[in-house]
């Protein structure tokens, strides 16, 4: 009997989340230098950590023999102080991926559904199915999630309502009035989730803290893999009343974020200096990447988080070429967007040396 007729139908058809490949591995397939390999593939900070968070999970390390503390004590207590909440309506989470299918665990079953944009974070569709429930894809607007039409598209088998402001994988963002009256509006049934994984890159980053004050059903997910450069620790949080945390807190494994990631998060919650330096490197960057797509007869998504979308013709061929060159960037096929690569803005070199080897490409 093969393994395969054991297991649950629903398995045997779920997608697969394909990560952008490592460096490492690249490396190896094509027999490359590790050293000469740029990867503006998966969002991450070209920066590297935070050295305060570096610092930290160094010294963590001295005592890996002791089990993490399975409450995020001083994590919570410290994003509490940040964002101005109690430290009861903060849950931590190994990236705020786990924080996700927290959610799917806690309210999802066979003939539920779930509302989304398309192209959105990939991982809100997977959950979904996972569990059962069937996921409501409702097409962008000028790259944008269409609010009116996301909430047109509820219904009383409606459980959640996924909203990502920076979108991944468009760059763009919807504005704090359209979010909080969004939000305000759901149906009593329907819990809002809204991904602010860029938000720190936002210089207009909606403040959706009113509606957790007010009582709303509304969870909030945030990152530390992002501007904090954390991404290979795993690390998350999600905010929301009091009450939902709890909830969501029953679905949760023990010692879910190891000691090492607990510590740098805390460390790099102080690293403000850190931080500025990446938003103001970020939009410099931002802005070579723009005009360098402009001068090359490019369209590109304006955007307002730590990537840029730019239509190349076959983004397949392009992205397969840039490999073989060493540069690592995202194609969108995947996102029903075949036309179009997501590019991580890098440093200033990497991103000369990303236009560079696209014009060697694209003459090719």
């Amino acid at each position: 009997m093969k393994f395969e007729s054991l297991v649950k139908p629903a398995v045997l058809t779920q997608p697969v989340y394909e990560p952008g490949k490592p460096i490492e591995e690249v490396a190896r397939e094509l027999g490359l230098k590790p050293d000469g390999i740029i990867k503006l593939a998966s969002n991450e900070n070209p920066f590297g950590p935070s050295p305060k968070a570096l610092a930290a999970a160094q010294h963590a390390l001295l005592h890996g023999e002791l089990y993490p503390d399975g409450g995020c004590f001083a994590l919570r207590q410290k994003l509490a102080a940040v964002r101005g909440l109690g430290a009861d309506q903060f849950i931590v989470g190994n990236g705020s991926n786990e924080i996700i299918e927290l959610l799917g665990h806690a309210l999802l079953g066979p003939g539920d559904e779930v509302v989304m944009a398309a192209p959105a974070f990939v991982v809100y569709k997977l959950v979904t199915l996972v569990f059962g429930a069937k996921a409501i894809e409702i097409p962008l607007t000028h790259f944008r999630h269409d609010l009116k039409q996301l909430a047109a598209a509820i219904t009383p088998r409606t459980k959640l309502v996924y909203v990502c402001s920076p979108n991944n994988p468009t760059g763009t963002a919807n504005t704090e009035p359209d979010l909080l009256a969004f939000a305000r509006a759901l149906p009593d049934h329907v819990v809002g989730v809204f991904d602010e994984a860029y938000a720190e890159y936002d210089p207009a980053a909606p403040d959706l803290r009113p509606l957790i004050r007010e009582g709303r059903k509304v969870v909030c997910l945030r990152t530390f893999s992002k501007i904090y450069g954390l991404a290979a620790l795993r690390v998350g949080y999600g905010y929301a009343t009091a009450d939902i945390i709890a909830l969501l807190n029953r679905m949760r494994q023990p010692f879910n974020v190891n000691a090492i990631a607990q510590a740098a998060a805390v460390a790099a919650l102080d690293d403000t200096e850190f931080t500025a330096k990446c938003v103001r490197e970020n939009r410099a960057g931002m802005a070579q990447l723009e005009q360098g797509f402009t001068a090359r007869k490019l369209e590109w998504v304006p955007s307002v988080a730590n990537f840029i979308l730019v239509k190349v013709g076959d983004g397949a061929r392009l992205f397969d070429a840039l490999q073989r060159r060493g540069v690592i960037v995202r194609p969108m096929k995947s996102y029903g967007m075949p036309e179009w690569l997501r590019i991580t803005v890098g440093t200033p070199a990497q991103n000369e040396r990303l236009l560079a080897e696209l014009d060697a490409v694209r003459s090719s």
